[in-house]
C-alpha cells in the first residue's frame, strides 16, 4: 500500500510540476482553456485511483463486503468521470459515451451513469453556428437560407443540427460542428493517452489503452463531415434493396468538413415505444429489419455503421407509402472489415448458434482470444457460458443470466481488459455496435428472437458462399457451391416457415388436433 501511495504521489508531484513548467515557459493565463482542461484530467485521475488504493485496505477480497465497496467505488468513480466528461466537452464526451456503450463489457456503474452523456452534450451559441457557416461556406444565414431555426433539433459531441428552410422550399437539416473541436481534439487525446498510462503505471491489470488508439484513429474521420456524407451514400446504395431503409441525402453544394447538409428526416427514437405505439409502429418488425440491416452490412459487406445509439436510429411512418421505415443518421463512423476477419467472424457466429463448441473454440482462436475463448465467446454474445454450450438458438435470455452477464463484467474486469487488448482493432467496434444493438433489442423486449438468429445465419451462409466462389477453380465447383447455398437458404426458409406456423392460430389448431388424436 505504502508504494502505490508513494507512486500516486510521485504522479501528483509530476503533474504539478510539470503545469508549472509549461506555464511559466509559454505565460498563459491560468484561465487558457488547455490548461484547465489537463488539471481537470489529472487531478481526477489521482482522485480516482487514491479511491480506489484506499478503499479496500481493511476490507478482505471476495467477501460480500467486498463487492458492495467495489460498486460504491466504481460509482464514485464512474460519476467523477462523467463531471470531467461534461466539464472538458468535445473529445471527453465522445469518449465516455463510448465507455457508456459498453454495457456487457465493463460494469455496470460505469456504463448506466455514462449513458447520460448523450444527453448532456454541449451546446455552441448562435453567435459560433454563424460563424462556422460564415467561413466554410462564405454566405451569411439569410443568404443560404428563408429560415433557420437557432434551437438545436440535437446536440452531440462534435456538432449540434438545426432545421432550416432552403430558398426552393426544400427543408434541410443541418450539422455544423462545434468550432474548438477541431483543434482541441489531438491535445485532449494526447491527455487522455496521459492520464491512461498513468493509471496503467498504478493498476498493471487496468488495460485499456485501446480507447485511446481508437480514439486517435477514429476522431479525425469523424472530423470530416465530407466522409461521412460519402459514407451515408455508399451505405444508401449498398443497401438499397432493403425498401425499409432511410438514408437521409446530402446536399453537397452546402458541405464542407465542418458543415453537412442533408434531407431532414422526421421520426421517434428506436427505443420509444410509446411513440411506435402512437403511430401503430410494430415493435418486432422494427427489431427484425434493424437485425437484418446489421447482419448485411456486417457479415455481408464488412462495411459496418458503429454508432447505432437511438439517437442516431429513428423510425417512422413513410409520408408517401405509410409503410415502416428505419432511419439511419450520423454515418461519421464506420469500420471497415478486413475479409479474413469478417468471414472468421461469420463461421464464429454459425457455430455459436449451432453449439458447436469446437468450432466457437477454433476460430475464437482465429480472432485472437487465446485462452480466453469461453470469455470472448460470451462477451460477443452476451449469454452466459451455460447459454453457449446449449446453442445460444436455442436458450431463451433469462433476467437471472442478464443480471449475471452483468455482474461478471464487475468481476472479470482484468480478463476483459486483458483479452480487449489481444483480439485485433477491429473487434472492438464490433463489440460496441453489438452492445448497442443489445441495448435497443432488451428495451424493445426482443432480444433473442429466432427470427434475428435466422437472418444472420442466412447473412453467414450467402457471405462464406461468396467467398468460396471467388475461389473456385472450376465451373463445377462453382455450381457445387451455389447450389449447397441454395439449399442451406431452402432449408431456413422452411425452419422460418415452420415456427411461423408453429406460432400462429393454425399451428395451435393443429397441435390441439394432433393431441386430440393421440
Amino acid at each position: 500500500m505504502a508504494g502505490h501511495l508513494l507512486k500516486v504521489s510521485s504522479l501528483a508531484t509530476a503533474v504539478l510540476a510539470s503545469s508549472g513548467f509549461y506555464l511559466y515557459n509559454r505565460q498563459l493565463n491560468l484561465n487558457d482553456l488547455s490548461v484547465i482542461r489537463f488539471g481537470r484530467a489529472a487531478a481526477t485521475t489521482v482522485v480516482i485511483s487514491l479511491d480506489y488504493l484506499t478503499a479496500f485496505k481493511h476490507v478482505k477480497y471476495d467477501t460480500e463486503e467486498y463487492w458492495a465497496l467495489t460498486s460504491k467505488v466504481h460509482l464514485r468513480s464512474a460519476e467523477r468521470l462523467r463531471d470531467l466528461c461534461c466539464a472538458n466537452r468535445g473529445t471527453f464526451i465522445k469518449v465516455g459515451q463510448h465507455i457508456g456503450a459498453l454495457d456487457y463489457l465493463l460494469p455496470e456503474e460505469y456504463t448506466s451513469t455514462l449513458k447520460v452523456l448523450h444527453s448532456r452534450a454541449p451546446q455552441s451559441s448562435m453567435e459560433e453556428i454563424q460563424q462556422v457557416i460564415r467561413e466554410d461556406l462564405g454566405k451569411e444565414l439569410s443568404e443560404l437560407f428563408v429560415s433557420f431555426e437557432e434551437k438545436p433539433q440535437g446536440a452531440a459531441s462534435l456538432a449540434q443540427v438545426h432545421k432550416a428552410v432552403l430558398h426552393d422550399g426544400t427543408t434541410v437539416a443541418i450539422k455544423v460542428q462545434h468550432p474548438k473541436v477541431q483543434s482541441q481534439s489531438s491535445r485532449d487525446i494526447m491527455m487522455m493517452e496521459v492520464m491512461l498510462k498513468a493509471i496503467h503505471w498504478l493498476f498493471p491489470n487496468f488495460a485499456f489503452m485501446w480507447l485511446v488508439e481508437e480514439a486517435k484513429k477514429n476522431m479525425p474521420l469523424e472530423l470530416d463531415f465530407l466522409n461521412e456524407g460519402h459514407n451515408a451514400e455508399k451505405v444508401a446504395n449498398m443497401l438499397g434493396h432493403f425498401t425499409f431503409l432511410k438514408v437521409p441525402m446530402i446536399h453537397w453544394d452546402l458541405s464542407t468538413k465542418r458543415v453537412l447538409t442533408m434531407e431532414f428526416v422526421e421520426g421517434g427514437q428506436i427505443n420509444d415505444k410509446d411513440y411506435m405505439k402512437k403511430h401503430s409502429i410494430n415493435v418486432n418488425e422494427i427489431s427484425e429489419n434493424l437485425g437484418k440491416m446489421y447482419s448485411e452490412m456486417i457479415f455481408v459487406h464488412g462495411f459496418v455503421h458503429c454508432d447505432p445509439h437511438p439517437g442516431n436510429v429513428l423510425v417512422r411512418k413513410c409520408p408517401q407509402s405509410k409503410k415502416t421505415e428505419i432511419a439511419l443518421l450520423d454515418h461519421g463512423l464506420y469500420q471497415v472489415l478486413q475479409p479474413d476477419l469478417r468471414l472468421n467472424y461469420c463461421r464464429l457466429w454459425q457455430a455459436l448458434i449451432k453449439g458447436d463448441m469446437s468450432g466457437v473454440e477454433r476460430y475464437s482462436l482465429r480472432l485472437g482470444a487465446g485462452d480466453l475463448y469461453p470469455l470472448f465467446a460470451c462477451v460477443v454474445t452476451s449469454r452466459s457460458w451455460t447459454a453457449v454450450n446449449a446453442g445460444i438458438s436455442s436458450a431463451p435470455v433469462t433476467r437471472s443470466e442478464d443480471v449475471e452477464i452483468r455482474t461478471n463484467a464487475a468481476q472479470y474486469l482484468p480478463q476483459i481488459s486483458e483479452l480487449l487488448n489481444r483480439v485485433p482493432r477491429q473487434m472492438l467496434l464490433l463489440l460496441k455496435t453489438n452492445d448497442l444493438l443489445r441495448g435497443i433489442e432488451t428495451t424493445l423486449q426482443t432480444r433473442a428472437a429466432s427470427s434475428s438468429f435466422i437472418n444472420m445465419s442466412r447473412c453467414c451462409i450467402r457471405a462464406l458462399a461468396r467467398h468460396k466462389r471467388n475461389k473456385a477453380q472450376s465451373r463445377r465447383r462453382y455450381l457445387q457451391i451455389t447450389l449447397a447455398e441454395s439449399l442451406n437458404l431452402w432449408r431456413l426458409t422452411m425452419y422460418e416457415l415452420f415456427l411461423w406456423v408453429s406460432g400462429s392460430t393454425l399451428g395451435h389448431w393443429i397441435t390441439a388436433l394432433l393431441a386430440f388424436l393421440h
